[in-house]
């Protein structure tokens, strides 16, 4: 008898847990999917994932002030409508820790402001850059609405100008320890694309050549991802060998 009132206590927090996780998947879930990426300036990805995004509301902090003194948001809770690409990043970071805090004002009468992600926070001329499917659309993240199937960047540039963000086409599938082909892209800030030389990716036998491609060989399933100095890294691709996949997971 002793262990029984720990016992159910740990079932309810249990239970507990499931029904937050529920309601939280059932949120992601909602609205649009989009596949949102958001990286640092030295290129560490902080997530990169499809998610459902919609209307959704987010507190300005007083410490967003990357805009200059006393730009900081009031603290209080403010609503974003609709499928927006500031809606999906604000959406993916509820349920992901490496997206927290979010620095948001609403000091500015046109639209919020974003100053931080993830403890990575723009200062002098650095600034948190947004691209939706490889476009500088030169608004704020709350007042450009996205789409199913749309691709949303968050990059910390160090600077203005903006680098070239970097795109990698890859097989889904190979053979284990067989060479294939994979090549490396990028788009401008007006979405323009071109091929790129000397990027150097995971598992590659060099860089890319001129025409943008090289060869890998990989001894296990991976994700691989491009780079290349002073462009923004590449989205990350699974290549599964044979049965096996990134994770261990079959494909």
């Amino acid at each position: 008898m002793p262990r029984l009132i720990p016992f159910r206590l740990a079932v309810a927090c249990a239970l507990a847990l499931v029904l937050v996780l529920s309601a939280v998947a059932t949120a992601a879930a909602k609205g649009p999917i989009v596949d949102l990426r958001v990286l640092n300036t030295g290129g560490k990805v902080l997530a990169e994932r499809s998610l459902g995004t919609g209307t959704t509301s987010v507190k300005s902090s007083p410490q967003a002030t990357c805009f200059g003194a006393g730009t900081g948001g009031n603290g209080k809770s403010v609503t974003i409508p609709g499928p927006t690409a500031m809606g999906a990043l604000i959406v993916a970071a509820k349920f992901t820790a490496a997206l927290r805090p979010v620095l948001i004002t609403d000091h500015f009468s046109f639209g919020l402001g974003l100053c931080g992600i993830g403890g990575f926070v723009a200062h002098g001329e650095g600034s948190w850059y947004l691209k939706v499917n490889h476009v500088n659309p030169e608004l704020g993240g709350d007042q450009v609405k996205v789409r199913s199937g749309d691709e949303v960047l968050w990059y910390l540039a160090p600077t203005f100008p903006y680098p070239d963000e970097l795109a990698l086409v890859a097989p889904d599938r190979a053979g284990a320890e067989k060479a294939f082909t994979v090549r490396v892209f990028s788009y401008d800030e007006k979405g323009k694309r071109r091929p790129v030389a000397g990027a150097k990716v995971t598992g590659a036998t060099g860089p890319t050549g001129t025409d943008g491609r090289t060869t890998v060989a990989l001894e296990k399933p991976a994700r691989l991802i491009a780079r290349h100095a002073g462009d923004i890294p590449s989205n990350r691709e699974a290549v599964c060998l044979g049965v096996l996949c990134p994770g261990g997971t079959g494909k």
